[in-house]
């Protein structure tokens, strides 16, 4: 006879199975992480002579085989976070390789010397660039890499420093209104005769700090109506110069239909660029 309860009657299987430990969830696999070797051989086969032309419109130079940012999604997606992996990727010197570089790269493990490498060595065109100064936005040598690289005369540090300062507006809420308020002075001052990819920079900024805050918006206007009209040659792309005060208005139209306190509010609820684009 098998075991019975205070009331002499056998346990319900339903109690016998209350009474048991809940059983253990199996261990997640570690992720394989995907050889230099084989991530090279994926960028290769993924490119395609049309996406390379397009590149190539946009001013890349350089080895690079024309992948989409879809595709190196799908393998940011795939790989995760892999430093070493991005480091040699970044190394080749690959547009392609670079743009995947920085959207597996451990920020935690970049120094301010990597920052500065991989800044004055990025594209002057689309991705990876805008990516470096997303990545150093997101660590403790954002506002360190912006004052650098805003006060050096290389170009390409020149284009992340501006791109930096875009980030930071968006997403550092420790950094004080004083900061921005430098940085209006300075692209009031200087985006008349700043050289085009530098121009087109500093507009970027100049809507981004507007996108902050209400005291920053009324300043960042402000500042746009004094510099007028900003031209930019996008050379044989259909690329536009967005108007600045447009710009600032349309984002903050959005934010606040959204239940947001601020365009930059509501950016800081997104995926990184660096791994959403």
């Amino acid at each position: 006879m098998g075991p019975q309860d205070a009331r002499g009657h056998a346990p319900d299987s339903l109690d016998v199975m209350e009474t048991r430990a809940p059983a253990k969830r199996a261990a997640r696999a570690p992720r394989a992480r995907v050889p230099f070797a084989d991530a090279m051989a994926e960028l290769e086969a993924a490119g395609s002579a049309q996406t390379l032309k397009t590149y190539r419109r946009h001013r890349v130079t350089g080895p690079c085989f024309g992948v989409s940012f879809a595709t190196l999604k799908l393998m940011m997606k795939r790989i995760d976070v892999d430093h070493e992996l991005a480091l040699a990727l970044w190394d080749t010197g690959n547009f392609d390789a670079r743009n995947l570089a920085v959207k597996v790269v451990d920020p935690s493990r970049m120094s301010e010397a990597d920052l500065d490498r991989w800044a004055s060595e990025a594209s002057a065109a689309i991705g990876c660039a805008t990516y470096v100064a997303g990545l150093a936005a997101e660590g403790p040598f954002g506002p360190s890499r912006a004052r650098a690289w805003l006060g050096s005369t290389d170009l390409a540090l020149l284009r992340a420093g501006w791109s930096l300062v875009g980030q930071l507006a968006a997403r550092d809420e420790t950094l004080p209104d004083a900061f921005f308020l430098e940085r209006l002075a300075e692209i009031e001052r200087l985006i008349p005769t700043a050289e085009n990819s530098i121009r087109s920079g500093m507009n970027n900024a100049l809507i981004e700090i507007g996108q902050r805050n209400p005291a920053l918006r009324g300043a960042a206007l402000a500042a746009a109506a004094r510099i007028g009209r900003v031209e930019v040659d996008h050379g044989d792309t259909d690329c536009k110069t967005p108007a600045a005060a447009a710009s600032i208005a349309k984002a903050w139209a959005h934010a606040e239909a959204k239940g947001f306190a601020s365009p930059a509010a509501q950016e800081r609820k997104r995926d990184l660029p660096r791994r959403r684009c």
